[in-house]
């Protein structure tokens, strides 16, 4: 079984490709959902992140918001966070493959944001990287609830540059000419990815 890692950019479409790859009958995990499971009420995530950053937990979940704000532009904050996090998600994930195991899936598509900057690349067969040209990912996140500006200029602080992304990628879906030749690009690459 293939494991394919699909990533990009905040605002580069890659929900809308992750969702592609699942209407083409490639399992996809995504990591944000995940996340948000374990954040929310009853989620293995609560307790500890609640001692390690006191006043995140509200009504029994983590509020998502005093979190960004308990560790946003604190690089030590983050990666102890991720210490907490990431092994829960990694536990998840060992169901995920198992589930697309036993359905008999040839490949599976994991839907990580971050996964040239966790060094998650290392563990998947092919990349697959989700762009678009920046006023456009701009004029998308902007347009979102809540975002500013500086908010977005902070996200993006903490992302490897769409370049970089871009280089060290085996595919790139371009987002930016529309949904229909996004979707061609993602059957292309499933037909690659088959071959290969």
């Amino acid at each position: 079984m293939k494991v394919i890692g699909l990533t990009g950019s905040i605002g580069m479409g890659k929900s809308t490709t992750a969702a592609m790859f699942r209407d083409a009958g490639v399992p996809v995990y995504d990591a944000d959902a995940a996340v948000h499971d374990l954040y929310d009420t009853g989620g293995a995530a609560v307790g500890p992140v609640g001692e390690a950053f006191p006043g995140v937990v509200k009504d029994g979940k983590v509020d998502r918001e005093a979190l960004r704000q308990a560790v946003l532009g604190q690089p030590e904050e983050l990666k102890r966070l991720n210490a907490i996090v990431h092994p829960l998600v990694g536990r998840d994930r060992v169901g995920f493959f198992k589930a697309a195991e036993e359905a008999g899936a040839d490949m599976v598509v994991l839907d990580i944001p971050l996964l040239f900057e966790t060094g998650g690349d290392a563990n998947v067969d092919a990349v697959v990287v989700v762009s678009a040209p920046a006023e456009m990912q701009r004029e998308r996140v902007l347009a979102r609830p809540g975002m500013t500006p500086e908010r977005l200029d902070a996200i993006l602080a903490q992302q490897m540059a769409d370049a970089e992304k871009r280089v060290r990628a085996h595919y790139v879906v371009d987002t930016g000419r529309g949904l229909e030749p996004a979707r061609d690009q993602v059957t292309a690459i499933i037909a690659a990815l088959r071959k290969r």
